[in-house]
């Protein structure tokens, strides 16, 4: 018997995803329709885009780079931004370097990294089991360790002082605004992803503060920070005894700040 032929309706879709709020309906539509095999599982996996889930949670993975990166329910989401803070890390990292992916996530940075830099040594860690899952399915393939505990806590001890790059997308939104953060970050991404105390740079104090220990002389921190918060941050940077530089993409509306420890 032959099988019945799968014919989405794409203009009642993107009305649909238009009508929810989806601002790039026509692009979602095209993916929702390549991910699903029938008119039911389209059906489902609309209902579920027009209840608030994340596009990419929907899809099983995220574009960032270029690639196609595994992310799983519950797990952050790769921002399109945070391709700033890879190309600035990327440009101070020197050859054949020691790269350690903090915060990790999905893992997406990584990826990246690895295929840009070729480093000698890479590993991600992240304190979330969802996340270090996630970035498992990711870097497995290329060999790269992912570790599981609060940030340089969960690296082995061995790379103290070692490490020539350290990217850290650390959680970086202030307490008081997790509240105003689009619904599908603050209801479907864990919020130890999210939250940066009382200031957004509580995390990164203690990124800062360890990666004095863990970089080696002339080795860099790369992290992700809002434009409002970079002057802060680089007094603390300052106060660790790194020498930080801001790197602004006004295009992106991004901003990632590097930081050299001296040697």
């Amino acid at each position: 018997m032959a099988s019945t032929v799968f014919t989405p309706d794409r203009p009642t879709l993107v009305r649909r995803l238009r009508a929810a709020g989806c601002v790039f309906a026509e692009d979602e539509a095209d993916l929702l329709i390549a991910a699903a095999d029938s008119a039911r599982a389209l059906t489902r996996l609309v209902e579920r885009r027009v209840a608030g889930l994340p596009l990419e949670h929907l899809l099983g993975w995220a574009e960032f780079c270029g690639r196609r990166v595994a992310v799983d329910p519950g797990v952050f989401v790769p921002r399109g931004r945070t391709a700033l803070l890879v190309d600035a890390a990327a440009a101070v990292a020197g050859p054949t370097p020691a790269v350690l992916d903090l915060c990790c996530g999905s893992g997406a940075a990584a990826l990246v990294l690895h295929e840009r830099l070729a480093p000698r040594w890479l590993a991600a860690a992240d304190i979330d089991p969802l996340a270090v899952a996630c970035a498992r399915r990711n870097l497995d393939p290329l060999g790269v360790p992912v570790y599981q505990g609060d940030l340089f806590d969960a690296v082995p001890a061995d790379r103290r002082g070692r490490l020539d790059l350290v990217v850290a997308n650390a959680p970086y939104v202030p307490s008081g605004a997790l509240a105003m953060l689009p619904a599908e970050a603050r209801l479907h991404e864990a919020p130890v992803a999210l939250d940066g105390g009382a200031d957004g740079l509580a995390v990164l104090r203690r990124v800062a503060a360890g990666a004095a220990e863990w970089l080696t002389p002339g080795g860099h921190l790369a992290v992700e920070v809002s434009v409002e918060q970079a002057p802060t941050l680089c007094a603390v940077l300052r106060a660790a005894g790194l020498d930080p530089t801001v790197v602004r993409d006004e295009e992106r509306e991004a901003t990632a700040v590097t930081a050299c420890r001296p040697g």
